[in-house]
């Protein structure tokens, strides 16, 4: 028997919450008969959804129509808020309805606004799309939005970030019914990025970092990535800039969003993530090469940042498709 997944739309969806598990689940099918998925649209009215960017599909069902039994109800979301938001009322009682028919319940981006309206998240830990996980916070108290992660389970009940993470949370899914090896499987099937787990930040570091205003302080940025095995302490990057350790201290967390430390973290930690994805090498060298040390402190940045070891890291996201690739691929900074 095939497992039934229905995923609610409205006008102004994201597309891509909709293509994008359905096509992890569709191939989930192709490469394992046994891991067979049926997906269904629905909306309000059957027939045609507009979405975001103006495709339009059509909704199999009218969402009053649907009766259960259900394996996985999904909810899709849309950017601006607005497109949640209004003209979404009716939904909410029919995702209630249907909640109560389907074995787990999730929403994709901004769906889980939907989720909260309809009482689900109550008293649950969530995530959402990082532009809205303020507003879920504010209108749902009850609500323990964890808006800087990839997606969020809580019981029966799952949550995803914004727009792609939809791919995440849906191969967690199947990983979930039928193991991590298919969910990788999928993963290369089609030419995504491995399966990121659900604590991974939502944010890699240039994204998490705000762009400076003044050239000197993008200038460094750039040689911070040219030279992660050097001594990159406050005081000489302020010598760099040929400033005072207290006034660069100052301006650069201003125009960057975090201090300087943190910011070479985090630079450091996103080469160590390239050479975990890509070499063999072990983690002592890996830490040396990247400049924080020794495996112990790589371990407790890792921890930090992403939530698992180094070398859990590791097993998710090692690619092996080419044995005969470089085994120390180049870094910045090394």
């Amino acid at each position: 028997m095939s497992h039934r997944v229905v995923i609610v739309l409205f006008d102004g969806f994201q597309l891509l919450d909709l293509a994008g598990p359905a096509d992890v689940f569709s191939a989930a099918g192709l490469l394992d008969p046994a891991a067979a998925y049926r997906v269904e649209t629905t909306a309000i009215q059957a027939g045609a959804v507009r979405s975001l960017s103006g495709v339009v599909v059509s909704a199999g069902t009218a969402l009053p129509d649907v009766r259960g039994p259900i394996g996985t109800l999904l909810v899709a979301g849309g950017l601006p808020t607005g497109a949640v938001m209004d003209g979404t009322a009716a939904l909410i009682p029919e995702i209630r309805r249907l909640a109560g028919e389907s074995e787990r319940v999730g929403a994709i981006c901004s769906g889980a606004l939907l989720l909260a309206e309809a009482g689900l998240l109550e008293g649950r830990r969530a995530t959402t799309h990082w532009a809205v996980g303020d507003m879920l916070a504010r209108d749902h108290p009850n609500v323990r939005v964890d808006a800087d992660r990839i997606h969020v389970r809580d019981g029966d009940v799952w949550t995803s970030a914004g727009v792609t993470s939809g791919i995440d949370l849906a191969l967690a899914l199947v990983a979930h019914d039928h193991g991590h090896d298919l969910a990788r499987e999928i993963s290369r099937w089609l030419v995504v990025y491995l399966q990121r787990p659900g604590g991974q930040s939502q944010f890699s570091t240039p994204l998490s970092a705000r762009t400076p205003r003044r050239e000197p302080l993008r200038d460094l940025q750039g040689w911070i990535e040219e030279n992660l095995r050097a001594d990159l302490s406050v005081r000489v990057l302020a010598e760099h800039v040929n400033t005072s350790v207290r006034h660069f201290s100052r301006v650069f967390r201003a125009e960057v969003g975090m201090t300087p430390a943190r910011y070479v973290e985090r630079a450091r930690t996103a080469a160590a993530k390239r050479l975990l994805e890509s070499t063999d090498e072990p983690l002592d060298r890996v830490a040396a090469r990247v400049g924080l040390g020794t495996p112990e402190t790589l371990y407790r940045v890792f921890r930090r940042h992403l939530t698992i070891s180094p070398g859990e890291y590791r097993r998710r996201f090692h690619s092996r498709e080419n044995p005969h690739a470089d085994r120390h691929p180049p870094v910045r900074g090394l």
